[in-house]
C-alpha cells in the first residue's frame, strides 16, 4: 500500500462528489453571460439589488496537523498517525445584504461542511503498513462582516464559523510485512471516532469579487462571485483528547440574485412655444430670413442616469422638437450645458460632462445642425439645482435632477 497513491484515490473520489455541481453552476454562468451584450443595450431602469439569495459550492482543502492514535474505545492504533490531507465539500444556501456603492455589509451562510481526510501512512510493530482516513462532517452556521474596500465588487468578509457534527466515520486499513510471505491482511475496520466534539467556534476571514451577469435594466440581476477563504486551526479541534487539529483552506464559487428598485426619471416638459405674431405685410416684401422670436431663449433639458452619457427615448423626442425649430429658424443658434452631480472624483465628472455634450452635438448632427451653429460648455459637478454639492448627502431624485445638460436656444 503506498500512501501517495490512497492519498490521490481519496482526493479524486471527494472531488467527484461536488465536481457535477461545480460545472452546473459555471455552465449556468456562461449561458447567461451569453445574453449579457444585448441586456447592455436597454434603458437603465433599475439599481443594482441590495438584498441577495443563492448558493454556494466549493472544495474544502483540510490539513491535519497533530497525532491521533485512540480511533475509539475498541480500537486504538499500534502506532500513532501524524499528519493528513483531504478534500472535502462545501455546499449552503446563502443570504447578503449590502447596498450599492457601499463598504459594508453582512453575509450568512449555513449548509453541509465535510472535513475528511486521510493520514500519513505509518508502520506497526509487525512491520505492517497501517491507513487511517476520516470522514468529519458538519452543519455549519457562517455569519459574516463583508467590507468592500474599494466601494467596488471586490470584497472582503470574516466571522465566526458555528459547526454541528453529522458525521464521525473512519477507516482503519492494516497491511501485511511484506517480507513474510503467505500472510493475509486483517479486514479493513469501520466505525466512529470517540471523544469527537459535537460543536465547534472557529472563525474564518476570506474574499471574493461580484461578476454581474445582468445589466441594471433587468429587474432581477444575477451575479456570480468566486472566493476563497482561510480557516485556521484555533478552536476546530475535532476531538477533546489527543493533539489532532485542521486548518482548512477553502475555495468556491457562489450564484446569487437580487432585485433592483426602478430608477424613476425626472418628468421634465419642454416649455410651450408662444403665439407667433403675424408679420405686417409689406408693399413688395423680398425673400429674408426671419428669425422668430418665439424660439429665442426656449430652453431644453436632457436627463441622463448616474454614470451615464447616451441619450434615451424622452430626451431623444426633445431633441427632434428642437432640431425642428433649429431648422425653421436658420438664423439661431444653441448653447449647450453639460452638468454631473455631485459624486465621483471632479476630475472624471468634468469629463462625463463633456460625453454628455457631445452626446446632444451628435445627435443634432445626424439631424441636419451644423456645427457652426453649436457651442458647448462643460460644468461637471460646479453648478447643482439644489444643496447636492460636494459631500453633501441626497436623495437619488436630488442627485437626478443635477445629471443635465440644457440646451439654450440663442440669436
Amino acid at each position: 500500500m503506498k500512501s501517495i497513491s490512497n492519498l490521490i484515490k481519496r482526493s479524486r473520489q471527494a472531488w467527484s462528489t461536488y465536481r457535477m455541481i461545480l460545472k452546473s453552476l459555471i455552465g449556468g454562468a456562461l449561458m447567461l453571460t451569453g445574453i449579457q451584450s444585448s441586456l447592455q443595450a436597454q434603458e437603465v431602469q433599475f439599481t443594482r439589488p441590495s438584498w441577495y439569495f443563492g448558493a454556494a459550492a466549493g472544495a474544502n482543502f483540510n490539513f491535519y496537523r497533530g497525532t491521533t492514535q485512540e480511533l475509539n474505545s475498541a480500537l486504538s492504533a499500534p502506532t500513532a498517525f501524524r499528519d493528513g490531507f483531504g478534500v472535502g465539500l462545501y455546499a449552503a444556501p446563502l443570504i447578503e445584504f449590502h447596498r450599492p456603492d457601499t463598504r459594508f455589509g453582512a453575509m450568512l451562510q449555513l449548509g453541509y461542511d465535510n472535513r475528511s481526510g486521510a493520514f500519513k501512512q505509518v508502520s506497526t510493530p509487525c512491520n505492517c503498513p497501517a491507513d487511517l482516513s476520516t470522514d468529519l462532517s458538519y452543519f455549519t452556521v457562517e455569519p459574516s462582516l463583508r467590507f468592500a474596500p474599494f466601494k467596488s465588487n471586490f470584497y472582503l468578509y470574516g466571522g465566526p464559523r458555528f459547526a454541528f457534527n453529522l458525521n464521525k466515520s473512519f477507516t482503519y486499513k492494516q497491511g501485511v510485512n511484506p517480507a513474510v510471505a503467505g500472510q493475509v491482511a486483517p479486514a479493513d475496520v469501520k466505525g466512529d471516532l470517540n471523544n469527537v466534539n459535537d460543536n465547534i467556534i472557529s472563525m474564518q476571514i476570506g474574499a471574493g469579487y461580484d461578476i454581474f451577469l445582468s445589466s441594471k435594466s433587468r429587474h432581477t440581476q444575477f451575479v456570480i462571485s468566486p472566493f476563497v477563504s482561510f480557516q485556521p486551526y484555533f478552536g476546530q479541534d475535532p476531538r477533546s483528547i489527543e493533539s489532532l487539529n485542521v486548518t482548512t483552506v477553502r475555495a468556491g464559487i457562489a450564484l446569487k440574485l437580487g432585485r433592483g428598485h426602478k430608477i424613476v426619471a425626472p418628468v421634465v416638459e419642454a416649455p410651450l412655444p408662444e403665439a407667433k405674431p403675424t408679420p405686417k405685410p409689406e408693399p413688395k416684401p423680398e425673400p429674408v430670413m426671419v428669425v422668430k422670436p418665439s424660439v429665442i431663449g426656449n430652453v431644453y433639458k436632457v436627463y441622463f442616469g448616474f454614470n451615464q452619457w447616451d441619450l434615451d427615448a424622452r430626451s431623444t423626442a426633445d431633441l427632434d422638437i428642437l432640431a425642428k425649430d433649429m431648422t425653421e429658424n436658420p438664423a439661431v443658434n444653441v448653447e449647450i450645458k453639460s452638468h454631473t452631480d455631485s459624486r465621483g472624483p471632479k476630475s472624471y465628472n468634468m469629463k462625463l460632462s463633456e460625453k454628455r455634450g457631445k452626446s446632444v452635438i451628435d445627435y443634432l448632427a445626424g439631424k441636419g445642425i451644423g456645427a457652426s451653429r453649436v457651442s458647448a460648455n462643460a460644468y461637471g459637478e460646479t453648478q447643482p439645482v439644489n444643496k447636492c454639492a460636494d459631500g453633501v448627502p441626497c436623495t437619488k431624485a436630488e442627485y437626478a435632477v443635477n445629471r443635465r445638460t440644457e440646451v439654450i436656444i440663442i440669436d
